[in-house]
């Protein structure tokens, strides 16, 4: 997530991260700065609304919760101080459930949703990992306050995931890390975590406190502090947007540091793109590079996660 707490700029992320449309935006900034004048002109210049790429979405992206391939449905765990809420998906023929025939156990991964909290658009995600073979789990971060179906408003969505502390978020993830570990669709000592925006900085901070973390793909995340890299022991491929600039610089030092200490790691900067690029819910959705980051995506996740024991 953005640093920036501008309530123009808030709104602008929000759109673009596919809260509502261009139409809601301008009337949403129209209401803050007084007349619509001075709302086009206040957006105009932003490098946000630039990069937007093909809005439309190609057949075959979005996994349906009813996907012939797949079970997913949503849950609810215990969590260190409140129940989580999450969907689960995963591979149909496993275990025994939904009509499965008991295949072996799976890689797990954690699928963290970006600062509104687990939205329709992030449970799709969830279900495309499991159509790539994943046993898949996302959990909603604002469970502590009601999960995201307390807040009708993407605003309000947004103000909640920013009431929540690093602390939190930590255990709430290591609960749901917990809960792949004992399920008995998933192989314990194989689960990676990706996520997107606000999710791909709790990636990074997965990262650097869980050494048994399997791997970890943070989508155009802010990335932690020089300092704290050195813990880091998971395999980890950071996915960015060229015209995301002043996120994509921070990752300078980053790589630097990540070469210096010899971790194993990749960095993708996709041209042409901006924040959210892969989000197809959102206006800055681009198809082509979308499919490119998630298939680059499973690709690592699976050299890393399906690797044979050495």
């Amino acid at each position: 997530m953005h640093e920036n707490t501008d309530p123009i700029h808030e709104l602008v992320h929000l759109y673009v991260d596919g809260a509502f449309n261009r139409r809601e935006l301008v009337t949403r900034v129209t209401r803050l700065l007084g007349s619509s004048a001075a709302a086009v002109a206040a957006l105009s210049g932003l490098a946000e609304l630039k990069a937007q790429g093909p809005a439309a979405c190609p057949a075959g992206v979005r996994v349906p919760v009813d996907a012939p391939d797949i079970v997913a449905r949503d849950i609810e765990f215990a969590g260190a101080e409140s129940p989580i809420y999450a969907h689960f998906a995963h591979p149909l023929n496993m275990g025994g459930t939904g009509g499965g025939t008991g295949g072996a156990p799976q890689p797990g991964l954690i699928i963290i949703h970006e600062n509104r909290g687990l939205v329709e658009h992030i449970k799709d995600v969830c279900r495309r990992a499991a159509r790539a073979g994943f046993v898949a789990i996302a959990p909603d971060l604002l469970s502590r306050q009601g999960g995201v179906q307390a807040f009708a408003e993407p605003t309000q969505q947004t103000a909640a995931y920013n009431r929540t502390t690093v602390e939190q978020r930590r255990s709430d993830l290591i609960s749901t890390l917990d809960y792949l570990k004992f399920s008995p669709l998933c192989q314990f000592d194989r689960i990676g975590a990706l996520g997107f925006c606000a999710g791909g900085a709790n990636v990074w901070e997965l990262a650097v406190y869980l050494e048994e973390l399997g791997v970890a793909v943070p989508f155009y995340g802010t990335p932690p502090a020089v300092e704290v890299l050195q813990r880091i022991q998971a395999p980890v491929l950071a996915i960015y947007a060229e015209r995301d600039r002043a996120l994509t610089a921070r990752m300078a030092p980053v790589l630097t540091e990540l070469l210096a200490r010899q971790k194993r790691f990749g960095f993708s900067v996709y041209e042409g793109v901006g924040h959210a690029f892969v989000n197809d819910t959102g206006a800055n959705y681009n198809a082509t590079a979308a499919c490119e980051a998630w298939a680059q995506a499973m690709a690592f996740c699976n050299k890393w996660l399906r690797a044979p024991r050495g």
